[in-house]
């Protein structure tokens, strides 16, 4: 078969099969009448082995010696190829993500994509000065989408800071996605991302704060139960009561107790948890004095029976605590 028909049959070219000849990887072994070289089935059969093994990567180097070399093994060089290939899709993937957040900030011309595309580098690079600089100024320059990406990727506190601060300036959005770092395999993650719900003042932070309440990642619900306490819900009350037990920014959980003991009708409840805490067996002596000092807070009459109450605890640490407070209060 002459190189023309080989090229029609096969949709190789006529250029390339001239090419593969002048390598050596397919040279035509027969001859017509005419004098011309023909290809055999031999050579028709290799040259679709040399497009199957280009179809995967291959470099033609790399087809001559899988095709010639008897000692040549897959392996080592199918490895190699996955490996650049992970690294091609990733290397794509990172620009197309980039070409739809230039696309979703609605550039109004070259000037505005190259704004858009240094505060993205801003975001990405290695030291966190820029980073953060980056996060102060990219508030109404880059889609929320990258803001989020970045804030829940950050881990230099400074920076992460500066991210929250510009999430919270970003207007509807941004809470939907963070939540779905909620629900991260990471657990730095997760915590990120109620970090920066926290910050975020609409509605839609504040129920997906309550949600964060029964989550089963113990970080998540403390940091939910905070901002929420500020928040003035009383949903929060019950983990804020855990944490001072536990001693896990319990001087916090206290302050966000005293805030929501403030509201209407809520001292009395508060209280109530607090002294329920107290009585339960087996509560460590800390724990105890811990739960008395956040009395100190509470207004009301609840608390300063309790507290009285307490002036008469076994425990003289508990006692003494209590008879200091309640010293406090009476000069109030």
């Amino acid at each position: 078969m002459l190189i023309g028909d080989v090229a029609r049959r096969s949709g190789v070219s006529a250029r390339m099969l001239r090419h593969y000849d002048a390598l050596g990887l397919v040279r035509p072994t027969g001859r017509s009448h005419a004098g011309y070289r023909e290809y055999s089935g031999e050579d028709i059969r290799r040259i679709f082995h040399i497009e199957s093994l280009r179809s995967l990567g291959l470099s033609l180097r790399d087809v001559g010696r899988a095709l010639d070399d008897p000692g040549f093994t897959p392996s080592g060089l199918v490895e190699d190829l996955i490996r650049r290939t992970r690294e091609r899709i990733a290397a794509e993937t990172e620009l197309l993500t980039r070409l739809r957040r230039i696309d979703a900030a609605d550039p109004a011309g070259w000037d505005d994509v190259l704004q858009v595309v240094s505060l993205l580098q801003g975001l990405g690079s290695k030291n966190a000065g820029r980073r953060q600089s980056a996060a102060l100024s990219a508030v109404a320059e880059v889609p929320v989408e990258a803001l989020v990406e970045a804030a829940l990727g950050e881990s230099d506190p400074n920076v992460a800071g500066a991210l929250r601060w510009a999430l919270a300036q970003s207007g509807e959005g941004a809470a939907a996605l963070l939540a779905q770092g909620l629900h991260a395999p990471a657990a730095e993650v997760r915590k990120r991302a109620v970090q920066s719900i926290a910050e975020l003042p609409d509605a839609t932070a504040t129920a997906l704060l309550q949600d964060a309440l029964t989550s089963p990642d113990v970080v998540v619900r403390r940091y939910a139960a905070l901002a929420l306490g500020a928040r003035g819900v009383d949903d929060a009350i019950p983990t804020l009561i855990d944490m001072v037990v536990e001693g896990t920014n319990d001087v916090d959980a206290a302050d966000a107790l005293s805030t929501l003991a403030g509201r209407p009708g809520a001292a009395d409840p508060i209280a109530a948890g607090l002294v329920d805490r107290l009585a339960r067996r087996g509560a460590e002596p800390s724990a105890r004095r811990r739960l008395t000092q956040a009395l100190a807070d509470i207004p009301g009459a609840a608390a300063s029976r309790a507290l009285a109450d307490l002036t008469q605890d076994d425990d003289r640490a508990v006692a003494l605590t209590a008879t200091y407070i309640l010293g406090l209060r009476d000069t109030r």
